[in-house]
């Protein structure tokens, strides 16, 4: 459990665990050549929400408070459990903005506001940079927490495939592709897509990650399988309600708040929320998933803990 008195009071406290988990768990030379390493650190602590992985730390422990889980044969709180596998959803998280941002994706130049890494160090070291920083993520899930408790070995593994199936061609690489199409940036003709499809590529590209931060996080604190399938509900809607709220602000956000560039998806011509629905329905859509996620929680009894909150700042923010 992360004591806490207001949401504000956890995300920096969950934000300062995992800043300070990274820091131990990337590698330094020379682990790795000099280059590599400053290059994954530029992108990973270049500031963000660290929404992926609080969310993680935060489904941990909101199945530890509703008391829910298989009993725990190693002494660990579900929390530290937990802390691996936020920092490697963090690490994939980085390596996919770092491919997005490359000129032959979204060819942008500024994230989390500062240049873009490949502005900085090159194409060939920022590609190398999210390999890197995707691979040392799965070697992460798979060593820690470090010991031979079954228990504990068995989770680390049902968490490895969750996030591993949520980055794949089936999820986030397929979401991208299907971006690029729709954008008319691969070959053949460019993609038309209706809500359906514009959701279904949401839920691929942004949404399967989120998913499984939030299932991993679960899945560590020894959540059942009822509780699982809730937390992944749950996960779903806050998924497809930060995607539309992307959108809205890629309408309506300036820069400098956002930390990257501003309008992109309409300039590339790219298929939302709001260039389909328009602004204000795109903003009830977003509402309704965040009603449908907090009435998920209550059903399952994960009530305690700050999953809720979280639902209602990730649909409240401005940037």
């Amino acid at each position: 459990m992360i004591p806490a008195e207001t949401l504000a009071i956890f995300l920096d406290t969950a934000r300062s665990r995992v800043d300070e988990a990274l820091e131990r768990y990337l590698p330094v030379p020379p682990e790795c050549p000099e280059i590599v390493g400053q290059a994954m650190r530029y992108s990973v602590f270049a500031g963000g929400k660290r929404l992926r992985p609080i969310l993680t730390l935060a489904a941990a422990d909101a199945v530890a408070q509703a008391d829910r889980a298989r009993p725990v044969t190693a002494l660990i709180p579900a929390v530290d459990a937990a802390l691996p596998a936020a920092c490697a959803v963090e690490l994939i998280h980085t390596y996919s903005l770092i491919h997005d941002d490359l000129p032959a994706m979204d060819n942008d130049t500024l994230r989390r506001g500062r240049p873009t890494l490949h502005v900085v160090y090159g194409d060939g070291v920022a590609i190398l940079a999210g390999d890197g920083l995707q691979a040392d993520a799965f070697a992460l899930l798979a060593r820690e927490p470090v010991g031979d408790d079954p228990v504990i070995v068995t989770r680390k593994l049902r968490a490895l495939r969750a996030i591993a199936d949520a980055v794949g061609s089936t999820g986030m690489v397929g979401g991208q592709a299907l971006d690029l199409q729709a954008a008319g940036r691969a070959p053949g003709h460019a993609l038309a897509l209706d809500a359906d499809g514009v959701r279904a590529m949401h839920a691929r590209k942004t949404g399967a990650l989120i998913r499984a931060a939030a299932v991993s996080g679960a899945i560590m604190a020894g959540a059942l399988d009822e509780t699982l399938r809730a937390v992944d509900r749950y996960a779903t809607d806050l998924g497809l309600a930060f995607q539309i709220v992307d959108d809205i602000l890629d309408v309506e956000g300036k820069t400098g708040e956002l930390g990257k560039t501003a309008g992109k998806d309409a300039a590339g011509a790219k298929p939302t929320y709001p260039a389909l629905f328009g602004l204000e329905r795109s903003r009830d859509f977003a509402n309704h998933c965040v009603t449908r996620a907090r009435q998920t929680l209550a059903e399952a009894g994960l009530t305690r803990g700050w999953l809720a909150d979280i639902a209602d700042w990730v649909v409240s923010r401005r940037s």
